[in-house]
């Protein structure tokens, strides 16, 4: 049972978002999840440190199985994150911040492009109603 208004929202947010939307919020639960893996390990935390790459490598996993290897893209892009999975396993395993920088850096990437292409197909589609 949700109780808090806030996970009531995210429910929410998350049943009413479109396809190209719940990329862009895997991509921030996962660009986050790195992020404090790295806080962790900066504070030598190395439980926080491996509860954010494990949720981080869920997300990773969740990516890969949902890809629609119709397009030609998805064959690229699965070898990405099956790299990027790596870097985070690394950096559980050592315990070091470069392996999930580098993760993090192709994350924040990726988010952005695919936020440009839905800009884009948006775009396109206001056109098509309009035109």
């Amino acid at each position: 049972m949700i109780s808090s208004p806030y996970d009531k929202y995210r429910q929410s947010s998350v049943q009413t978002a479109t396809p190209a939307q719940l990329l862009l919020m895997m991509y921030d639960g996962a660009i986050k999840f790195v992020r404090g893996a790295l806080e962790g390990l900066t504070d030598s935390n190395y439980q926080n440190t491996n509860t954010f790459l494990n949720k981080a490598q869920t997300i990773m996993s969740e990516l890969i199985v949902t890809l629609d290897y119709s397009f030609e893209v998805s064959k690229g892009l699965a070898a990405m994150y099956e790299y990027i999975n790596h870097l985070l396993i690394q950096a559980n395993i050592k315990k070091e911040a470069g392996p999930a920088e580098e993760a993090l850096g192709y994350l924040v990437e990726l988010r952005e492009t695919w936020s440009q292409a839905a800009k884009m197909s948006a775009a396109a589609g206001s056109d098509i109603a309009n035109g």
